[in-house]
């Protein structure tokens, strides 16, 4: 197991332990992965080599369809229905909700329970409720409100979700096809992001947004079947010291982060893009009203573009053997991040827009794949679920990121908006490189390791 170095971290896997201190930060090993397929040299998709891990990415591939067809056919309801960026910002940021309350439960679940029966259970609720909010629309009984609650609901289900598909990928490949797999998972979550968004655009102005969500009910039909089919490893299941109830687990998670003083610098770390950065998504339709001209069409093609350069970005991740500065990678994707947003403020034409826009996704998924891995790479299994449910509480934070760009848009423009929250990303990502060392000197293995 390589050494941790340069911060402060629980010896072992219990926060409390005696603390070591040394000059790089390097990362504790994972360990050989039950039914892995034998490891080697591989490509750019060499994580669907292993069965297990190639059926999880394919239901990514159901599950995100689904989501980019919810997400776009949300935001235009709620702009049809108000002509507010805000109502916009907070009908699709009311999905995170959830997360500040369900998430580390989520977390704990993953710990202490079958993790096949928990996802099954979990998507079956995203695919009823997709159903029924898909004949309210059609119905013509649709009404503002019925988009929060849909919103909270579905966020309910995906927060007991996530935890559990997160935790579950170090089992299913080596460590050293580890961000492979991360970035395979974003590749796929992505390629459903080009495609998804520009066919939905279509289908509101061809056939009714209504269609657009018993599309997403079959996708997560598609889902069921491949958890149906997964074979995960044996695992053990945390009991905690207190008796092993859940409540107990849970104040060992927390104890866990906060004990290791880089992984908490880590989780502050990643609420800048998700509070600050990616609720530009919520004032892309006022922005298309005021640059491009509205058109349901350019709508759908916007909210597609991140997903071309998300694509790209993590297929190059995903071919690199030899990332070794995992923490300078980290921020110089946020600062091209906030770089990229105010470029786009700037932007008078949709191709310059769509390119733009292209950046922005390619910098946001390097970000995060680079992030994902990071954490993953530095927990035990024991203790796998419970932080991811943790480290995924900044996911809750959104419908605040949502409030303030909106708000801004309101007031002002979405270029305006976009400007301040590009300035906000790009400086923040400056405070960190100067006052947090230990991310900034985060290393993985050089490719001679593997």
């Amino acid at each position: 197991m390589a050494q941790a170095v340069d911060r402060e971290l629980p010896a072992g896997t219990r926060p409390g332990a005696a603390r070591t201190t040394a000059t790089i930060e390097r990362f504790p090993a994972v360990g050989e992965r039950v039914g892995a397929a034998p490891a080697g040299k591989g490509g750019t998709f060499r994580s669907l080599r292993h069965r297990n891990y190639r059926l999880l990415w394919i239901g990514t591939l159901f599950s995100s369809s689904g989501l980019w067809l919810q997400q776009v056919t949300l935001n235009y309801l709620a702009f049809a229905l108000t002509g507010s960026s805000m109502v916009v910002g907070l009908a699709s940021g009311a999905r995170s909700l959830p997360l500040l309350a369900l998430g580390p439960v989520g977390g704990v679940m993953a710990d202490r329970y079958d993790k096949k029966r928990l996802m099954m259970s979990t998507q079956l609720a995203q695919l009823l409720l997709t159903f029924i909010f898909a004949v309210v629309i059609v119905s013509g009984h649709l009404e503002v409100w019925h988009l929060f609650v849909f919103s909270l609901l579905s966020g309910a289900a995906w927060a007991l979700n996530m935890p559990v598909r997160q935790s579950i990928v170090p089992s299913l490949v080596p460590r050293e096809d580890l961000m492979n797999a991360m970035a395979l998972n974003s590749a796929g979550f992505n390629i459903t992001r080009i495609l998804g968004p520009a066919l939905a655009g279509l289908m509101i102005a061809k056939i009714g947004p209504g269609e657009n969500f018993f599309i997403q009910s079959a996708a997560y039909v598609g889902v069921a079947i491949t958890v149906a089919q997964l074979a995960l490893p044996a695992s053990s299941r945390s009991t905690g010291k207190g008796g092993g109830s859940a409540y107990a687990n849970l104040k060992e998670g927390a104890a866990y982060v906060w004990g290791n003083a880089t992984l908490r610098i880590q989780m502050l770390l990643a609420l800048v893009p998700v509070v600050i950065a990616l609720p530009y998504i919520a004032i892309l339709p006022q922005f298309n009203d005021e640059v491009l001209g509205g058109s349901p069409g350019t709508f759908g093609l916007m909210m597609a573009a991140p997903g071309v350069g998300a694509v790209v970005a993590t297929l190059i991740v995903a071919s690199r053997r030899d990332i070794v500065r995992h923490g300078l990678l980290l921020l110089a994707a946020l600062f091209a991040l906030g770089l990229s947003l105010i470029a786009l403020a700037f932007a008078r034409n949709i191709l310059v827009v769509l390119s733009m826009l292209v950046l922005v996704g390619a910098t946001q998924m390097i970000y995060m794949t680079t992030s994902q891995t990071v954490v993953q790479l530095a927990i035990p299994d024991e203790y796998r679920g419970r932080v991811m449910g943790i480290y995924m509480l900044n996911q809750g934070m959104l419908p605040l990121g949502a409030l303030f760009a909106g708000s801004l848009a309101d007031v002002y423009s979405a270029s305006t908006a976009l400007v301040v929250m590009g300035a906000l990303v790009a400086a923040l990502a400056v405070l960190f490189y100067a006052r947090a060392g230990s991310v900034r000197r985060l290393v993985g293995e050089a490719r001679t390791s593997y």
